[in-house]
């Protein structure tokens, strides 16, 4: 598994490469792990999706990295 930081800084990259359409494409990421049994891959991707949603909030309450 990536370190904390190596997550925030994926997610950001995968926000600023995809823009809105960052979410289709962590789903692909996923999907494709799927098919090939990657669980740690899935983990990975899933713990960059939650990184993701925290960037796109508008919420004042989530953590800033």
């Amino acid at each position: 598994m990536l370190s904390d930081w190596e997550l925030w800084a994926c997610a950001n990259h995968v926000l600023q490469t995809h823009g809105d359409k960052a979410p289709l494409y962590v789903a692909e990421q996923i999907g494709a792990l799927a098919l090939a049994g990657d669980e740690a891959g899935i983990r990975t991707w899933q713990a960059i999706a939650e990184r993701i949603i925290q960037l796109s909030s508008n919420a004042p309450d989530r953590p800033l990295q």
